[in-house]
């Protein structure tokens, strides 16, 4: 905890889990694909927004609360979906998950992640569940099922991932996904006890090492030291709008398309049912040469006109972050690697202090702009000079 007290923002997280994790599994957190244009384009973006202060405002009944599909949440942020939670602390979506509940904002269940959805369920809170399209798609459809039986609010599919990735540091590192260590690998996990023994041996002697819980059985695997079988599930590289069509036909509630990178893919995802889109290219980890998610809010959100709920993630690290894009026009946003670095330095606590961070910088920025609530900001707190691209 002493640690956590002398962290004033979210890279003060970071550098203590990058102190504590193996680098490997740091930097598969961390990094990005091929050259890493798109991480840090997502950063740069955000720095080049401007914003317009305004004083002698009464801010007296300041308020961060808002609503996300008509129900309301403590702040307009939430977790967004992530994978490897799990190795980076024992039961890491556990701990995702009940900072979330505890913090009012919900959390988003990845397709493989390391804790079963049943158990993620019994958590409680805004609960939202993350889908890959695999190529037995049957296999998906089963998990759109146990998610709607176990009550999830929301099925997010993810539509930018089914080519793979180009993370050139996972194969240098012996790192790839699922992890397959190589010598360099585990000389590095051994010289990280206190991360081998608390994620890895003291998690194995009780619930097991971490797996992909709820993969179909004959793909499930241990994820640290996984052998050459099984296999690892083929994504489907044909998804086509059809595909979302159809699992609008079998999900009952709020229907999410994250991946959305232009305005002609966020008006077919309105056309096929979606409840809501994210704007969001991976975190930077897919195609290395995409525009930054908040440049792209600036042209897509005008032309939907309310017609769908808009979030974003990506290269958000400050509660700045988060008011900008609800100035340029998100209704929502999603913190990804901002609450992997609270998880990896402290769990659970770790997690309530990144939240705790952004949220105290965005009361912070909302006030300095003359705002007192969320649903106030527009690019009237956009300065001019910082909407020219």
């Amino acid at each position: 905890m002493a640690k956590l007290d002398r962290c004033a923002n979210i890279d003060d997280l970071r550098s203590i889990a990058k102190a504590r994790l193996p680098r490997g599994i740091f930097e598969f957190l961390d990094r990005g694909a091929e050259d890493e244009i798109a991480l840090r384009e997502n950063r740069l973006a955000f720095e080049r927004v401007r914003l317009t202060p305004r004083y002698l405002v009464d801010l007296t009944d300041r308020d961060l609360s808002t609503r996300i599909f008509g129900a309301p949440v403590a702040a307009p942020f939430g977790v967004g979906p992530t994978g490897a939670a799990g190795l980076l602390w024992p039961q890491g979506e556990v701990a995702l998950a009940q900072a979330a509940a505890a913090a009012g904002i919900p959390f988003t269940l990845a397709t493989p992640s390391m804790t079963p959805m049943e158990t993620i369920a019994a958590v409680g809170g805004r609960l939202w569940y993350q889908l890959y399209l695999w190529e037995e798609a049957r296999h998906s459809y089963e998990l759109v099922a146990r998610a709607r039986d176990l009550g999830f609010e929301a099925l997010v599919v993810t539509i930018d991932h089914g080519l793979g990735h180009l993370r050139e540091h996972n194969v240098r590192n012996g790192y790839q996904f699922p992890f397959r260590p190589n010598l360099v690998a585990l000389r590095d996990m051994a010289c990280h006890p206190r991360w081998l023994y608390n994620v890895i041996l003291r998690t194995g002697l009780t619930s097991g090492l971490p797996t992909n819980v709820n993969y179909p059985r004959e793909y499930r695997r241990i994820v640290a030291f996984g052998a050459a079988t099984p296999p690892t599930p083929p994504m489907k590289t044909s998804m086509t709008w059809g595909d979302l069509a159809y699992i609008r036909e079998l999900w009952p509630r709020k229907l999410v398309v994250k991946g959305v990178m232009s305005l002609a893919d966020a008006r077919c995802a309105v056309a096929h049912g979606a409840d809501a889109i994210v704007i969001s290219n991976h975190g930077g980890r897919a195609l290395d040469s995409s525009r930054a998610p908040i440049d792209v809010l600036r042209d897509v959100a005008p032309e939907l006109d309310g017609s769908v709920t808009i979030m974003l993630d990506g290269g958000v690290r400050r509660g700045s972050d988060v008011l900008k894009a609800l100035a340029l026009g998100a209704d929502f946003v999603l913190l990804g690697r901002a609450t992997l670095y609270g998880l990896a330095a402290a769990g659970r606590s770790g997690v309530e202090k990144a939240i705790e961070l952004v949220r105290d910088q965005f009361e912070k920025t909302m006030s300095y702009v003359g705002c007192c609530r969320p649903d106030e900001l527009g690019r009237h707190v956009i300065a001019e000079s910082s909407t020219q691209r």
